[in-house]
């Protein structure tokens, strides 16, 4: 089956709304607010819908993973930003080395996981 896909988009939620959209911007995302409740964040040609909805059951189980080409100089730009000085609940976990490559961890305010890794290259 060929879907001819263009872009895979996850909805995640947020326990304070206002705060995950600025913490998003904040982490570099570019912002297109949709409606009062929802808005598309995007990098490039990837995005996410973050909507104004909160079920902490949902939002804990909530992984994402972002393969980057650089994962020290991702991990570096991170710590620049200051994000868990600026944010109460954000919380970061360095780099570790595993069989298939390097990945670092970010909890965003709500409690969301995102994995930002890279392969590794055989």
């Amino acid at each position: 089956m060929n879907h001819n896909a263009k872009s895979i988009r996850p909805f995640i939620g947020a326990r304070d709304f206002t705060l995950s959209r600025s913490f998003y911007k904040d982490l570099g995302f570019e912002e297109r607010v949709l409606t009062h409740n929802l808005s598309l964040f995007k990098t490039d040609s990837l995005g996410f819908y973050l909507q104004d909805a909160y079920v902490r059951d949902w939002v804990d189980n909530t992984m994402i993973f972002l393969e980057v080409d650089d994962v020290t100089r991702h991990w570096n730009d991170l710590l620049a930003l200051d994000l868990t000085t600026r944010y109460k609940d954000v919380r970061l976990v360095p780099i570790r080395e595993l069989d298939w490559g390097r990945e670092c961890f970010l909890h965003d305010p709500s409690g969301i996981l995102w994995h930002f890794g890279e392969f590794r290259r055989d």
